[in-house]
């Protein structure tokens, strides 16, 4: 929800807006970012994002929309949002590479066709780049997808710890690879035996995210008679 549409205006921008002097320097810093460790995503959550910028704001989402049991108080210092909030900056370069790279990817000569019928740039990017680019928005959007349910550190270091099930996501708790990178080294053999299995738990939940991925993508090239490479 945060991280997609921020990544396709990233890529749309980059493509059919910049310059290329603006652009190809935008370009490489959006892969740079991308080869970031989350490690240090989570340490800038961690330490800046999260008690500066995030915090306050989430105090006055609470005080404001409190009667709403998903954004109920009160705000505890690491939480589900702080959390998904760094997962979805941390996943937005991986996003935008490949968004950029399918928008690239867009015939020339489409785009000089809706300018020749008097199209203007937003509609050009409305009308043939979006459409065309379909398949590839929705696989990088699953892979940015998968990139996130896999996250150890950053999740374990903002998500707060918590063991109980919670409505609201200024209450702290757990995450399936958090859990394992809790737990493990203290764990009985009983215990292993459970965290293995929630590692493959996540392994399958990983497979079905990326087949399903795979056969929307294949599904929309079948639409837009393309073959989905």
């Amino acid at each position: 929800m945060l991280a997609v549409p921020v990544s396709v205006g990233i890529g749309l921008f980059l493509t059919d807006i910049a310059s290329r002097r603006v652009g190809r320097p935008l370009t490489y810093m959006v892969e740079l970012l991308a080869a970031v460790p989350s490690v240090i995503y989570g340490l800038w959550g961690l330490h800046f994002f999260a008690p500066v910028v995030l915090k306050p704001a989430a105090k006055l989402v609470a005080a404001d929309f409190g009667w709403i049991p998903v954004f109920s108080g009160p705000v505890i210092a690491f939480n589900f949002a702080f959390a998904g909030i760094v997962l979805a900056i941390m996943i937005v370069p991986i996003i935008s590479a490949i968004v950029r790279e399918v928008f690239t990817a867009v015939p020339e000569s489409e785009r000089h066709a809706a300018y020749a019928m008097g199209a203007t740039r937003w509609e050009v990017m409305r009308s043939v780049v979006l459409p065309r680019s379909r398949p590839g928005i929705i696989g990088a959007t699953m892979l940015g997808l998968g990139r996130a349910l896999g996250e150890t550190i950053a999740v374990a270091l903002l998500i707060g710890g918590g063991t109980t099930i919670n409505t609201s996501v200024f209450a702290q708790g757990e995450s399936i690879a958090a859990k394992i990178v809790n737990t493990f080294q203290e764990s009985t053999p009983e215990g292993i035996s459970a965290l293995i299995a929630l590692g493959v738990t996540l392994f399958a939940m990983t497979i079905v995210i990326n087949i399903v991925a795979r056969l929307i993508v294949r599904r929309m090239g079948d639409l837009s008679g393309e073959s989905a490479a």
